[in-house]
C-alpha cells in the first residue's frame, strides 16, 4: 500500500514535470517539491506518507490564489507542515500496533546530501529515531527551526501557535532532542573510514576486526515489519552484535551480494539476495567507532532504495 501511494504520487508530479501544465502554480509546486519532500520525510520517518502528503499539499496549493501569497515558499511549507502533523497524529497511532522495533524508512540519497554535514545528520537514522521522541507539534517546531531556519513567526502559523508560544516549544524541543541525539556531527571522511573498515569485516567474517570497530554500547536495532526476520528486540554490545553479525550475514554468503551506498546522507550496506534488496544496514559512527547500526528488512519500506531520492534545505 506504502509504494502504491509512493507511486502515484510521484507519478502525479512526474506528469506536471513533463510540461503538462505550466500555470505558475505548478511552476512554484515543482521549485520547491524537494524542499517540501524533505520537510515531510523529517516530520514522518516514511517516504511513502512524505509522498502523500506532498499529493494534499499539491491539490491545496492548486486551489489557491497566487494574488493573495505574500512568499511562496513559506506559504507551501505551511500547508505541508499542516498536513504532516494530520498524518503524523494517524502514524502514532498506527505505530503503537507495529510489529517488533519500528525504523525510518531508508532513502538511497545522493552524494550532495552527505556533503550538506548538517542535512545529513537530520536525516540521519539515528536523529530521525530520535525525533520519534517528541509530540507531532514539537518535532514539527525543531525541523522547521534547527534544520530549515524559519523565523518563530512563520512557523507560528504552520502549526497555529503564537510566537510566544512556539519560542516555548522550540527551547522544550531543543533540550530534549540535545540529551538524546547522538553524540556530535560527524565528518563524511571519519565516517567513512570507519565504514569501509566495517565493510571490509563483515565480507570476511573477521570477528576481531568487527570488535576493533564496535563501540562497547553499540545498539543494533531491526525492523522486519511482521513480514521478515528480525531482531525482536535491540542488541547492545560489541561482543553480541559482532556475533551475530558473522553468523547471520555467513547465513546468506553464497547466495547474496553486499554492496555501499549512500543511505540517508551516510554510507550504508545494501544486503540483495538472489538479486533483489533484502536488507539495508545504516551505520552511526561516533568517536571513530560505530555506536549504532540499522538494519532494515521490511519489504514495505524499501521501495525508495531503487532509485536516489532528492533532499533539500
Amino acid at each position: 500500500m506504502e509504494s502504491e501511494h509512493s507511486e502515484r504520487t510521484e507519478g502525479m508530479t512526474g506528469q506536471l514535470a513533463g510540461g503538462e501544465r505550466t500555470d505558475p502554480a505548478t511552476e512554484a509546486f515543482l521549485a520547491h517539491r524537494n524542499l517540501l519532500f524533505t520537510v515531510a520525510y523529517e516530520m514522518l520517518g516514511s517516504a511513502a506518507d512524505a509522498e502523500d502528503v506532498l499529493q494534499e499539499t499539491w491539490l491545496r496549493w492548486a486551489g489557491v490564489d497566487l494574488g493573495t501569497v505574500r512568499e511562496q515558499r513559506a506559504y507551501l511549507v505551511r500547508i505541508t507542515t499542516r498536513q504532516a502533523l494530520i498524518r503524523l497524529r494517524t502514524l502514532g497511532r498506527r505505530r503503537e500496533s507495529y510489529v517488533g522495533p519500528w525504523l525510518p524508512e531508508p532513502l538511497l540519497t545522493a552524494p550532495d546530501v552527505a556533503e550538506d554535514v548538517e542535512l545529513a545528520e537530520s536525516v540521519s537514522m539515528a536523529m530521525l529515531l530520535v525525533l520519534e521522541t517528541l509530540t507531532p507539534t514539537e518535532r514539527a517546531v525543531f525541523v522547521l527551526r534547527e534544520v530549515f531556519d524559519l523565523g518563530y513567526d512563520e512557523i507560528a502559523e504552520a502549526v497555529d501557535k503564537s510566537p510566544a508560544a512556539v519560542r516555548q516549544i522550540a527551547h522544550r524541543a531543543r533540550a530534549h532532542v540535545a540529551a538524546r541525539r547522538p553524540r556530535g556531527v560527524v565528518s563524511p571522511t571519519e565516517t567513512k573510514g570507519v565504514f569501509d573498515a566495517f565493510q571490509r569485516a563483515v565480507e570476511t567474517g573477521d570477528l576481531q576486526g568487527l570488535f576493533d570497530i564496535l563501540a562497547p554500547d553499540v545498539v543494533l536495532l531491526g525492523d522486519g515489519g511482521g513480514v521478515k526476520q528480525a531482531v525482536p528486540r535491540p542488541i547492545v554490545g560489541a561482543d553480541k552484535v559482532a556475533r551475530l553479525l558473522t553468523a547471520g550475514l555467513g547465513r546468506f554468503a553464497a547466495v547474496s551480494s553486499l554492496r555501499p551506498a549512500q543511505v540517508n546522507g551516510y554510507p550504508a550496506l545494501v544486503l540483495r539476495l538472489d538479486g533483489e534488496i533484502d536488507t539495508v544496514v545504516a551505520v552511526r559512527v561516533d568517536d571513530g567507532l560505530i555506536t549504532g547500526l540499522y538494519a532494515v528488512r521490511n519489504p514495505e519500506k524499501l521501495s525508495h532504495m531503487q532509485r536516489e531520492t532528492a533532499l533539500r534545505r
